[in-house]
C-alpha cells in the first residue's frame, strides 16, 4: 500500500516538476550556465531576477538532476540540464517550451468534457481555431512549436536510420518525404545512400525560407528538391514515399485520402513507409519517455482529429487505400515503427 501511495503521489506531482523545468528554461537559467559554473547570485544578476527566489528555483532544479550545486551555492549544468540549452546539438529546449507552455497547458482543462462528449481538439475549444491557424497568427508561438518539432525530428532521424539499417535500398532511386518539414530525415538518408535522390513535399510557408532547409547544409543540395503542394490532392512521382509523424494528426478518413493520393502517384511495386509511434498491446510496460504512444494518443485528442494507432490499425489503413502490407522495421527501443506498404 505504501509503495502504491508513493507512486500515485509521484504521478500527481509530475506536472509540478515539469513546470519548474519550464520556468528554468523560460528565464534562461540553463543558457546562463552554458559556459561554466556560476553562483546563483551571478545568474540572477545576468537574468535581472530576484536572487533569493532564483536560488530556490535552482536548488530544486538540482534535485531534479538538471543542475549540480556545490557547498557555496555555485551551480553547473548536468548532462541532462545541458539538453535544455539553446545551442546544444540535441537541444530539448523547444520541447519544454511547447509542451509546458501556456497554450498547451490551457488545453488540459477541456479533456474531461472532450471524453464525456466524444469530441476531439481542445485547441479549437480553447482558442477558437485549429492549432496551425492559430500559430500562423501568432508567430512567436509558431516559432516555439517549430523549435520543438526540430528537436523531435532530430530524435526521429536517428531512430529511422537505425530502423532502416538492414533495409535493401537497391530498388529505390527516388524517395519522396511527404510532409517532410525542412528535410532533416530525408537528407540524412541521402547522406547515407549516395545513389539516392529525394524530394520533400511541404506546404509553401514551411519551405519558404531557404536558410532553414537542410539539403545544402548537409551537402546533398544537388540531390534533394523541395516542392510545395497539398498531400491531400497530389504528390510528386517517386519510387518510395515516407510519411513521418503525419497520419497521427488525422482521422481514418483523412488518412485514407492521403494514402490514396500517394497510391495513385506511385509506380507498380512502389513503396510507402508510415513512420509513427506504434501503440503496443496491454501487456507491454509503460515507457516513460516522450515517445510513449499511449500518452501521445491523449495529446492527439487534445490538438487534432487524429490518434496514435496499433500496427493492425496502420495495416488496415494501408490496405484500405490499395496498398499491400509488407513488414514493419523497428529500432531497438521500438520508440517508433516503419510500417511498409507495397503497390501490387
Amino acid at each position: 500500500m505504501e509503495d502504491a501511495c508513493t507512486k500515485v503521489i509521484d504521478l500527481i506531482f509530475g506536472r509540478k516538476r515539469s513546470q519548474m523545468l519550464y520556468v528554468g528554461v523560460t528565464l534562461g537559467v540553463f543558457d546562463a550556465l552554458a559556459h561554466g559554473p556560476r553562483s546563483a547570485a551571478s545568474v540572477a544578476s545576468v537574468l535581472d531576477v530576484d536572487a533569493d527566489l532564483l536560488y530556490r528555483l535552482m536548488r530544486v532544479l538540482g534535485s531534479l538532476e538538471l543542475l549540480h550545486e556545490d557547498d557555496i551555492q555555485t551551480f553547473s549544468l548536468t548532462p541532462m540540464g545541458a539538453l535544455l540549452c539553446t545551442d546544444h546539438p540535441h537541444t530539448l529546449r523547444g520541447v519544454a517550451l511547447w509542451e509546458e507552455g501556456p497554450e498547451s497547458y490551457a488545453l488540459w482543462k477541456h479533456l474531461p468534457a472532450l471524453i464525456t462528449e466524444g469530441q476531439q481538439n481542445a485547441f479549437v475549444r480553447e482558442f477558437g481555431q485549429p492549432a496551425f491557424a492559430y500559430m500562423a497568427q501568432h508567430p512567436s508561438v509558431g516559432a516555439i512549436f517549430n523549435e520543438a518539432m526540430s528537436s523531435y525530428s532530430s530524435i526521429d532521424t536517428r531512430l529511422v536510420l537505425e530502423a532502416l539499417e538492414p533495409y535493401d535500398f537497391s530498388g529505390i532511386a527516388h524517395l519522396c518525404h511527404v510532409g517532410g518539414g525542412h528535410g532533416h530525415t530525408l537528407c540524412s538518408l541521402l547522406g547515407k545512400y549516395p545513389a539516392l535522390i529525394g524530394t520533400v513535399l511541404e506546404l509553401p510557408p514551411v519551405i519558404a525560407k531557404p536558410e532553414l532547409l537542410w539539403a545544402a547544409k548537409m551537402g546533398v543540395g544537388e540531390r534533394c528538391a523541395y516542392v510545395s503542394g497539398d498531400m491531400f490532392r497530389e504528390v510528386p512521382p517517386a519510387d518510395a514515399y515516407m510519411v513521418k509523424r503525419v497520419l497521427h494528426d488525422w482521422n481514418d478518413a483523412e488518412c485514407h485520402q492521403i494514402l490514396s493520393t500517394i497510391h495513385r502517384a506511385a509506380p507498380q511495386h512502389g513503396r510507402v513507409w508510415i513512420i509513427e509511434r506504434i501503440v503496443p498491446g496491454p501487456d507491454t510496460p509503460h515507457v516513460a519517455n516522450l515517445f510513449d504512444a499511449k500518452l501521445f494518443d491523449i495529446l492527439m485528442i487534445m490538438v487534432s482529429s487524429g490518434r496514435e494507432r496499433t500496427l493492425e490499425e496502420y495495416t488496415g489503413l494501408l490496405e484500405g487505400a490499395g496498398w499491400t502490407y509488407r513488414q514493419t522495421c523497428y529500432p531497438a527501443s521500438k520508440m517508433l515503427g516503419v510500417v511498409e506498404g507495397v503497390k501490387a
